[in-house]
Formats: C-alpha cells, structure tokens, sequence
C-alpha cells in the first residue's frame, strides 16, 4: 500500500492511496482512497507510516480491523450460481424475493441449518459470513424468508421446466428414484406412518422422488406423502415428462422396486414413446432358473447374456453375473445366518434357564418371532415351538437355492436393440447409482435435508425444492473442482478401463494418486469438497479503520492462496479483492 501523486493537467494533482501487487508477471493496482483533500502534513505523515518510519504510532497501529466476515466459500458459491444461470432461471427480474431465496440456496451448501439459523447469519446476529452483505439482506427477518418460499412455490413448475429444456432432450435417459426421510412434529398433511430408508422406524415419513438426467444432474422432484408406495410415483412423472417437458420420447431408468410388471402394464406401456428399462425381482429370477430360461452354465464363459421368456412378452432380458458381488453376498449369508443362530441360543437357553424360564408356546413364539425378523433369515431355518422347548436347525436346500442366484441380476427392457445395445441396456440401469449418490448428499453431511421440521406442506415442498436447488449447484461445482478434490476428474480412463461393463466401476490412475498421495498432479494437497470450502472460508472481508487520520473506512479481501486461487480458475468464478 502506497500513496501516490497524479497529474491532473491544469488542475492540482490528485493524491490517491493505492494498492499494488503483482499478478502473471504483471503489475496490478487499485484505488482505496482519494486524500486530495487532506493537508499536505497528514499525506506526508500517512507516507512515512506506510514505508515503516517511525511517526508517532506504528505501522501496525495505524488502521484497525472493525470487521471480519468469511468470504472466498461464499464467493465460489455464488459466483457458481450466478454463471449457471440459476438465479435468472428462479425469476428474470432482481427482488428481494429473488436474493432470499438464492441466499437460501448458497446458504444450504456452505453451512446448512435452519431457516431462523440462516436469517441471523444474514442479518450478522451470529456466525454471519458476506453472503447477507452481498445480496443487501441484512435486514430480513423470518417472515421475508417464509414469503420468499411461497413465492418460490409459484415457480417450482417454470424452473423445472427450464431446467429439463437445458438438460434433457427427445430420446434421452431420465433417471427416477424414491427416497424418504422422517419429519419432526405431526402437523404436516404429507408425513405419514411409512417405510423409513433412514432406519427411523415409529417415526412419520415425506417421501420425494428425484428425477435426474443421464449424468445424474438434478432436473425436478416431487414430494409425496409417507406413505406412498414407490409404484404409486410413477405416472405422476410419466405425466411431468410428456405434458409439462414435452418430451415425446424418453427412456425412463428405475429399480425393480419402481419400474414394476403392474406399472408397466398399466402406465408405461399405453403410452406411445415411453421406452423403460428396470430389473427382476429375485422370485422372478429364481422362475426363470427354474423354467430353464435361464440358464447358469451361460455364466461359465461370459458375464452377460441376453435372452427371452415368454412371461414377459415384447421385453429383452439381460442377465448379468458379478462374481465380486457373489461373493460379498455369500458373505454376508453367512454373517446373518450366525447371527440369528446367536439370537435362537439365547432364546433355547431362556427355557431352559432354572430361575422364571421363558415358558408357553405363545410367548416363545412372539419372541422368536422377533428375533428371526431381525436379520430377515427365518426364511432359511425350521423352527419348532412347544409350551416349554424351542429348537431349530437350518434349511440347507432352501439356502442352497438363493446361493445359486448370488451376483446373478436380470435387466428388463422395451428400448429396441439398435437403440440400446445389452452392455449399453445394462449401463444404463447401472446410473441408478448417480441419483443414490445425490440423495446421499442431500440427506446426509452436505445438505442436511432432514429431519424436517416445517408444518405446512407448502413450506415442506418448498425446502426439499430448494435442496434439489442446492444440489444442482453442487453438482457442477464438484465437476469442475475435481482436478482438485479426491473425485474422479478423468472418467474417460475409468470407463475404458473396465473390462465389462457388469465389472464394478474402476477409478482412473489420476484419482489413485490423489488418493495415495494425497496431493493433486501439481503438488498441492487434495481436498474433499467440505473442506475446500472450509478452506476458501479463510478468505476474508475486512473493514478496515484507520485509527489516527481522517480517512475513510475501506473494504479489503484477504489475498488466495494458490490453492484457492486455482479453485476460482476452475470454478470460472472471479475473486474481487
């Protein structure tokens, strides 16, 4: 920092405090402050400060920082959002609707919690950052925010809309999952008793199912009340795909558990131009086996076969074999099978106990009721009950027969073989795995969808659009940062290097470096993406004071490290200082 004299023609020279440093190999400067005002005492006692002289006070007494506010992850994220377009996608025009309601999305990836915990860092009550700065929110209060989401509601249907213009198009893969996750109070018209995925049984559930594009990038969500089946889902999007996208061909990707014979029959196929891929359930397996359409000497020299049976008629099936797979499930047989044996000695041992034994064939049977459901492998043991004895041993033939169909999958299909070939049929279910990982994030550490504690189903709606919202930016963000971050930043290489596609995914020799050495091609430590954005976090925004002179307060940024510089590079994203 300096102060510099410049010519100004006829008129006194303009005295400017300045900021210089160097940048590529080029000289960079910015104004801070005009002086031109001040007596020519104070200029030069201000230069003798800043070349370090002695001049009443010291260097470091000279100005004061008032104000510190995290900055650089605040920066990244934003800055990411506004290059996606996704503000301009939310509503044309600038409001204050608009800026709650982007501060809600970056908010959700930087720092997730709840909607009164967001507007306090807003407004600077606590744990505040720039964002609140930035966006001119400083003064919201938790009603604005509520208002916003209403109006967030009103264009859910128009964002979506947009965004399946920018990302999906005629004859393309629409990937369809249903998640759930449990809801806090009981005011709520859509939390109801249901399957908990969470493992919070006794507890309401609101479930929502993702609809993404081939990649797995987020492109619509709908909320469904808990008790919703996962079938039930499905003409709603066969709906939102024809009517509201205008999609005349599309291939929708589900698991066996949402793609089902009924739903195909009934939604799927009356419907010209919907083409579907989805898998057997193992009973449906286990018949084909059985009726000798299926055949597991197929396997002996090829992990992929196709085939077709006349119970489902107009379908191609691809029957896979994974011997990894087979294995982790032998293994895991084996693991539940002694672990409810475990549970069936405690309960043989408490009728036998000499003190109060466990006695009568009622109570016996409720509790060997329970314990072989907890494993779910009563199915594979003979059980005898009597008033005052419990036995078992295991059925071998029945544990035989599942052991036959360990690692062997059927995919099921209607797409035409010049379209989809088997392996590319196969690929395609196989991306179900993408939109697992984004309810992975927006259940878990990043997002923080749940548990939910809004009480109307408009606000309820509205937060789960408003993670789908979140994730979207992460998902570009975690693209473009992957040189840098422990993902896989070459999936060209990982893909070819596959020797089938029924082989599990193999990361590529870039991402096994970074993951053994910790540090990127070029050097520099390699991050996860929470703590990259930890780390941008130490980027600052000071207010500056000067302590003695009559000189304005000024803004200063702290300066990235190369590190985070190099984060902005691939962000495309510009860091004022």
């Amino acid at each position: 920092m300096y102060v510099e004299t410049v010519p100004n023609r006829g008129s006194r020279p303009a005295i400017l405090l300045r900021e210089g440093w160097r940048e590529g190999g080029r000289v960079r400067k910015r104004t801070i402050a005009n002086l031109s005002d001040w007596p020519q005492e104070k200029i030069e006692a201000l230069r003798a400060v800043l070349r370090g002289a002695p001049a009443g006070i010291r260097p470091e007494d000279a100005f004061e920082i008032s104000r510190s506010r995290p900055h650089g992850h605040i920066a990244a994220v934003l800055g990411s959002l506004h290059r996606l377009g996704l503000d301009r996608m939310i509503d044309r025009r600038r409001s204050s609707e608009r800026d709650i309601i982007v501060a809600l999305i970056v908010a959700r990836i930087v720092d997730p919690r709840s909607k009164l915990a967001t507007v306090r860092g807003l407004r600077g009550d606590t744990l505040s950052s720039s964002l609140g700065e930035l966006l001119d929110l400083e003064q919201i209060g938790e009603d604005d925010v509520y208002q916003a989401m209403d109006w967030l509601m009103e264009r859910q249907d128009t964002i979506e809309r947009s965004l399946a213009r920018r990302h999906l198009e005629e004859g393309t893969l629409v990937l369809y999952d249903l998640s759930s996750t449990w809801y806090e109070g009981h005011t709520c018209s859509l939390a109801a008793r249901g399957y908990s995925r969470d493992g919070k049984k006794g507890t309401l559930q609101i479930n929502f199912g993702l609809m993404c594009d081939r990649d797995g990038r987020p492109v619509a969500i709908e909320v469904f009340e808990g008790n919703t089946g996962d079938p039930a889902t499905i003409t709603i999007q066969v709906e939102k795909l024809r009517k509201r996208f205008k999609l005349n061909r599309v291939v929708l990707v589900g698991d066996r558990g949402m793609i089902t014979s009924a739903r195909i029959r009934e939604d799927l196929e009356p419907v010209d131009g919907l083409d579907w891929i989805s898998a057997l359930r193992n009973e449906q397996i286990r018949k084909l086996v059985e009726g000798g359409s299926l055949q597991l000497s197929l396997f002996d020299q090829r992990d992929l076969a196709e085939f077709i049976d006349p119970a489902f008629p107009g379908e191609r099936l691809i029957a896979c074999f994974n011997p990894l797979l087979a294995e982790e499930r032998r293994r895991k047989r084996i693991e539940l099978l002694a672990a409810t044996e475990t549970r069936f000695d405690a309960i043989v041992a408490a009728t036998t106990r000499t003190r109060r034994p466990l006695a009568g064939q009622v109570a016996i049977a409720r509790r060997v009721e329970r314990d072989a459901n907890k494993f779910k492998m009563a199915k594979h043991f003979e059980l005898e009950i009597t008033g005052t004895s419990f036995s078992y041993r295991r059925n071998e033939d029945k544990i035989a027969k599942e052991a036959r169909l360990d690692g062997i999958y059927v995919i099921r299909t209607n797409v035409p073989e010049d379209v989809l070939s088997a392996p590319e049929s196969v690929e395609a279910y196989k991306s179900l795995s993408t939109v697992e990982r984004a309810f992975r994030t927006i259940k878990t550490v990043d997002l923080k969808v749940r548990p939910i504690h809004h009480r109307l189903e408009s606000r309820v709606r509205c937060h789960i659009f408003l993670c789908m919202l979140a994730y979207y930016v992460e998902w570009h963000m975690r693209r473009d940062l992957a040189p840098i971050l422990f993902d896989d930043d070459d999936r060209v290489t990982a893909k070819a290097q596959r020797a089938s596609v029924v082989a599990p995914a193999q990361r590529s020799p870039s991402a096994l470096a970074k993951a053994r050495t910790k540090r990127t091609l070029e050097g520099v430590p390699v991050h996860s993406f929470r703590t990259l954005l930890a780390d941008l976090a130490t980027i600052v925004r000071n207010t500056c004071t000067p302590t003695s002179l009559d000189v304005p307060s000024f803004e200063k940024t702290t300066r990235p490290t190369p590190l985070q510089q190099r984060a902005f590079d691939l962000l495309g994203v510009k860091l004022a200082l």
